[in-house]
C-alpha cells in the first residue's frame, strides 16, 4: 500500500497538477493540505471520476485537509474525527480546518483490513514571539495526545502532513538562513522529537539517515532553481506500519512542473499484512 501527502497549496489553483499526479503515480491514499476551499465548494466529482473516494474539511481561503483512497484498488475511506478541540490564535476566531482522522478499509482473502490514517497542517508559527507561534505549539501538544490515543488502540496507523518543522539540521538547505524561523525553534524540534520518543517513526528519515532530503520550496528567491529547500513533510507511522515499510520518495519532480505548489508529493510504500 503506498500512501502520500500532498499540500497541493489551493486546490482550485492547482488542480489539473493534482490530477495528473494522481494518475501517473496512483497512491493508495493520499493525504492533501491546504486545500483552501470551502466544503461545498470541494471538486470532489473531479475525483470521483479519477477512482478515488474523497472525505475534506474545509475553510474558505486558509486551510483545509482532505483524505482520497483508491477505489480502484479496492480501498474506501470511513471518517473517524475532524479537528483537535483547539481554537485558533485569534479571539473568537474558533477552530481552524488542520485535522482530518479516518480508517482506511479494505476486504481481502484474509477479512477487513483497517489502516488508520490522519491528515494533518501544523500551524506554521511566524511571526515569533507571539499568538502565532504559541497556538503552534498549542497544537502539537494537542496533536500528541491524540496520537497516544491512537497508539493506545494498537492499529496500524499513520499520520501524514505538513508539519511545518523542520526536525534536524541535516533537513535544510542552510541552518543559518532559516536559524531565526518558527519551523526550527528549539521548541517545535522538541514538540516533533516527542512524537518519536512516544515511538512513532518518521518513516523518510528511517530510510534517510544522513538527511539532504527536501519537500519543500519556496516560490521566492529562486529557490527552486537554486534547490534550496527543507524538509517539513512527514510520514509518521505506528510500530505495526513501521515494521512493514519499505521505501520513501518524493515526487520532486511535480514541483518544477508550470503553476505547481511549493510543496512535493512525499510517499511510503508498506508491505501487504
Amino acid at each position: 500500500m503506498k500512501i502520500a501527502t500532498y499540500n497541493i497549496n489551493g486546490i482550485k489553483a492547482r488542480l489539473p497538477r493534482l490530477k495528473e499526479w494522481l494518475t501517473e503515480t496512483r497512491p493508495a491514499v493520499a493525504c492533501l493540505q491546504e486545500v483552501k476551499s470551502q466544503d461545498k465548494d470541494f471538486p470532489a466529482a473531479e475525483f470521483e471520476e479519477l477512482g478515488y473516494q474523497p472525505i475534506w474539511h474545509g475553510q474558505k481561503s486558509f486551510n483545509g485537509v482532505a483524505i482520497l483512497a483508491d477505489t480502484k484498488a479496492g480501498y474506501s475511506v470511513q471518517e473517524v474525527k475532524r479537528g483537535l478541540g483547539i481554537d485558533g490564535p485569534k479571539e473568537g476566531e474558533g477552530e481552524q480546518s488542520r485535522y482530518l482522522e479516518a480508517d482506511i478499509v479494505k476486504d481481502g482473502a484474509n477479512g477487513t483490513e483497517r489502516t488508520r490514517i490522519v491528515c494533518i497542517y501544523l500551524p506554521n508559527g511566524n511571526p515569533l514571539p507571539g499568538p502565532k507561534f504559541d497556538y503552534k505549539i498549542a497544537w502539537m501538544e494537542k496533536l500528541r495526545a491524540r496520537m497516544l490515543e491512537i497508539w493506545a488502540e494498537e492499529i496500524p496507523a499513520a499520520v501524514l502532513g505538513d508539519y511545518n518543522v523542520i526536525p534536524e539540521d541535516d533537513d535544510v538547505f542552510a541552518v543559518k538562513a532559516m536559524a531565526s524561523d518558527a519551523l526550527m525553534q528549539p521548541e517545535s524540534r522538541s514538540a516533533y522529537a516527542r512524537l518519536l520518543a512516544d515511538g512513532w517513526c518518521d518513516a523518510v528519515r528511517t530510510l534517510n539517515p544522513r538527511g539532504g532530503v527536501w519537500t519543500y520550496w519556496d516560490y521566492q528567491a529562486g529557490a527552486w532553481q537554486r534547490d534550496h529547500g527543507f524538509r517539513i513533510d512527514h510520514i509518521l507511522l505506528s510500530p505495526e506500519l513501521a515494521d512493514r515499510l519499505v521505501a520513501v520518495g518524493v515526487d520532486k519532480e511535480h514541483r518544477g512542473r508550470e503553476k505547481a505548489s511549493d510543496h512535493a508529493p512525499t510517499w511510503a510504500t508498506l508491505r501487504d499484512n
